[in-house]
C-alpha cells in the first residue's frame, strides 16, 4: 500500500507521515509508529537514463533505477492520528487492492510544468506531503528577465496566456551527439497556451518555427545584467526570435504579441534534457504509430502499434520529422501534440497523482529543467498558476496549429491571412475550440434576435475611441460605399478611449442596431441599449453612436470571433488518442 493509501486507511493525515530524521536533517516517510520504516528518499539530480520501449500492455514503471533506502532511527516520532480517532493496530503489509481503502485524489495544488527541446507539458498533482519539499524545489528554478514583455503576472479573474518555448540548445550531458553543438538556442518549438477566464477550456496553439514573421524591437537583459535593445527584423523565421543576435525569451514573447495581438502573461523555457528527465520521471509516455518508423536522423526506431517511451527515445520521438507525414516541421508538430496529449492523460491519472514517490521525482526533475520569467520564479506562484490551469478538464484542452501556406522559397511558410486571423481572434475573444460554452453562446445569440432594418434606414455616427488613426473615416467609407449605410457620419475622436468597440442606441433603434451588428460582426456584448443619448446625424435625425475601440481591426473586418465549428483549422482534444502516420 502506498503512502497515501496507508494514510487514508489508518485515518492519518498524509502530511503527518513525513517526519524529520534528526540524523540527516531531512524529512522522510514513516508509515507506522511501531517499527522503523524505509525512507522515500529525495529524488537525486542526475543525468537522465536512456530508456527503451516496452509494450503498452506492460504496466508503466520508472525508467530510472530505484534509489537505495535508509532506516529511520527509533527516536523519530511516529505519525499523529487525527483528534478523536481510536487507537488501532497498523495495517499488515498487504499487496494488491483487495480490502484497500481507495485513496482520494490529492486536493493539493497543481504545479504546471513544461518541458522543452521539442516540448512537452504536464500537470503535476502535488500531495500535502510535497509541501515540505517546496523550498528545495524553489531553489531548482532558473529565472530569466521578462523585460516588460508580459502583463506583469497572471490573475485568477481573467484568462491566462503562456508562451512555452522549447529551445534546440545542445547543452547537457549526451546532447552533443545531436549535432550543432554551438547552437545559440532558437525557439525550436513554441506553443501559446490560452486558458479561458472561467477555466472551462484551454487552447494550445503551436507556432511553426519556419513561419515568416516580423520580429519587433526587443529591450533585453543580457547574461551580464546589461540592458540592450535589439533592433527588430521584418520577414524572418519565427525561431530567430530567440537566440539570434542575443535575443532572449522576452523577445519571443513580444513576437507572439506582434503576430497574434495577444499579450502573454508569462513564458517558460526548457531544453533537450527536460524531455528526457520528465518522461522518465513519470514512467514513460504511451504513443501510437500506424506504421514502423526508422528515422536515421532522429535515431527513432519503433514498430507500428503502441509503445511506452521515455528518456532518449522520447526525445527522438519528438525530434522526428522526415519519417512522418510530409517530412516537414508541421508533421513534427503533429507528433508533439500527440505526445503532449498522452502526457496530460498520464499526469491526470490516479496512478500518478496518488504515488508520492513518482510525484516527488517528477517535481524534482521538472523544476530542475525549467527556466521561467522573473514574474513567476517562486514555487508558490507556479503552484498557484498550475492550480488555475489544472481546473481544465482533459477533454476541453484543444491542440491546434497556426494555419499556414507554403512560401515561394519552398523552405518556409506564411500565415494563411484570413484563417490565421480568425484563429487569433477566437483566442483573443476567449472563445472555446472545444465548444464547452454552447449555453452561453445560445444566450448571447438570443440578444440579437428580432427584426432588422434595411441598411439604408440605419443612422449612425462613427467615433474613433482607440482604433488606429483614420479608422473612423475608413469605416464611414465602407458603410456608405460597400454596404449601403448611407445615413452615416464620421465625427472624429471620442471623449474617451475604449478597449472594446461599442454601439449605443435608444430602444426604438433596436432594429437598426441589429442590422449594423450583422454588417460589422458585433457581438451582443458590444450593444448598449438605452445609451443612445440625443445625437443626430448630418440630416438632423436621431442616430446611434458607434465607437471604435482598440479591438477594431479595420473596416469590414468582423469584430466577432468565429465559433469553433466555423474555424477551418486542424484541432484535436487531449482526451483523444491519435496514432502517428
Amino acid at each position: 500500500m502506498d503512502a497515501q493509501g496507508r494514510g487514508r486507511a489508518d485515518d492519518i493525515d498524509p502530511a503527518d507521515q513525513w517526519v524529520l530524521n534528526p540524523s540527516t536533517g531531512e524529512y522522510e516517510l514513516r508509515l507506522t509508529p511501531s517499527a522503523p520504516q524505509s525512507a522515500v528518499p529525495r529524488p537525486r539530480r542526475a543525468a537522465p537514463a536512456t530508456a527503451g520501449t516496452r509494450s503498452a500492455a506492460t504496466p508503466a514503471r520508472s525508467a530510472t533505477a530505484a534509489p537505495k533506502t535508509r532506516e529511520i532511527p527509533d527516536t523519530v516520532p511516529g505519525p499523529r492520528r487525527r483528534r478523536g480517532t481510536p487507537e488501532e493496530d497498523p495495517l499488515p503489509g498487504r499487496r494488491g487492492s483487495r480490502g484497500r481503502t481507495r485513496p482520494k485524489k490529492s486536493t493539493g495544488k497543481r504545479i504546471l510544468v513544461w518541458t522543452g527541446g521539442s516540448l512537452a507539458f504536464l500537470l503535476v498533482g502535488v500531495s500535502a506531503a510535497g509541501y515540505l519539499y517546496l523550498q528545495h524545489l524553489n531553489n531548482n528554478i532558473d529565472k530569466i528577465a521578462d523585460d516588460g514583455a508580459g502583463t506583469g503576472g497572471f490573475s485568477k479573474d481573467r484568462a491566462i496566456n503562456l508562451v512555452v518555448i522549447g529551445t534546440d540548445k545542445r547543452t547537457g550531458e549526451g546532447n552533443e551527439k545531436y549535432g550543432d553543438p554551438g547552437s545559440v538556442g532558437h525557439a525550436d518549438t513554441t506553443i501559446l497556451l490560452h486558458v479561458s477566464k472561467d477555466r472551462t477550456n484551454a487552447t494550445a496553439m503551436s507556432i511553426p518555427r519556419d513561419m515568416i514573421v516580423d520580429v519587433p524591437d526587443c529591450p533585453t537583459t543580457q547574461e551580464d545584467g546589461s540592458q540592450k535593445t535589439i533592433p527588430g527584423t521584418p520577414g524572418v523565421r519565427f525561431n530567430t526570435s530567440l537566440g539570434q543576435d542575443g535575443r532572449t525569451p522576452s523577445c519571443t514573447m513580444r513576437t507572439v504579441e506582434e503576430l497574434t495581438g495577444i499579450k502573454p502573461d508569462h513564458f517558460m523555457v526548457a531544453d533537450f534534457n527536460a524531455v528526457k528527465t520528465l518522461s522518465t520521471a513519470i514512467g514513460g509516455v504511451e504513443v501510437c504509430l500506424e506504421k514502423d518508423i526508422r528515422d536515421t536522423k532522429s535515431k527513432l526506431d519503433l514498430t507500428a502499434g503502441k509503445h511506452v517511451i521515455a528518456g532518449e527515445q522520447a526525445l527522438a520521438f519528438l525530434r522526428t520529422r522526415y519519417s512522418v507525414g510530409l517530412g516537414s516541421d508541421l508533421s513534427r508538430i503533429a507528433l508533439q501534440q500527440q505526445f503532449l496529449s498522452s502526457m496530460i492523460r498520464q499526469m491526470k491519472s490516479e496512478d500518478t497523482l496518488t504515488d508520492p514517490t513518482k510525484v516527488l521525482s517528477l517535481a524534482e526533475a521538472a523544476t530542475d529543467a525549467l527556466s521561467v520569467d522573473s514574474q513567476i520564479t517562486d514555487i508558490k506562484k507556479l503552484a498557484s498558476l498550475g492550480q488555475e490551469v489544472g481546473k481544465v478538464k482533459t477533454k476541453n484542452i484543444t491542440f491546434t496549429t497556426v494555419p499556414v501556406v507554403d512560401n515561394t522559397d519552398g523552405a518556409t511558410v506564411l500565415p494563411t491571412p484570413q484563417k490565421a486571423e480568425e484563429l487569433f481572434a477566437t483566442i483573443r475573444e476567449d472563445v472555446s475550440l472545444s465548444e464547452v460554452k454552447k449555453q452561453a453562446k445560445q444566450k448571447e445569440a438570443a440578444k440579437l434576435k428580432g427584426t432588422r432594418a434595411e441598411a439604408s434606414e440605419v443612422r449612425v455616427n462613427v467615433y474613433n475611441g482607440g482604433a488606429k488613426a483614420g479608422s473612423a473615416q475608413a469605416t464611414l467609407n465602407w458603410l456608405q460605399n460597400d454596404v449601403g449605410v448611407t445615413r452615416s457620419s464620421q465625427l472624429g475622436n471620442a471623449d474617451k478611449t475604449l478597449s472594446k468597440t461599442t454601439l449605443a442606441y435608444d430602444p426604438d433603434q433596436a432594429d437598426q442596431a441589429r442590422k449594423l451588428a450583422d454588417l460589422m460582426g458585433l457581438s451582443a456584448s458590444a450593444l448598449k441599449p438605452g445609451e443612445g443619448g440625443s445625437e443626430t446625424n448630418a440630416q438632423g435625425l436621431p442616430a446611434m453612436v458607434l465607437t471604435l475601440g482598440k479591438d477594431f481591426q479595420g473596416a469590414g473586418v468582423s469584430l466577432s470571433a468565429p465559433s469553433a465549428a466555423d474555424l477551418d483549422v486542424e484541432k484535436n482534444t487531449a482526451d483523444k488518442e491519435k496514432c502517428a502516420s
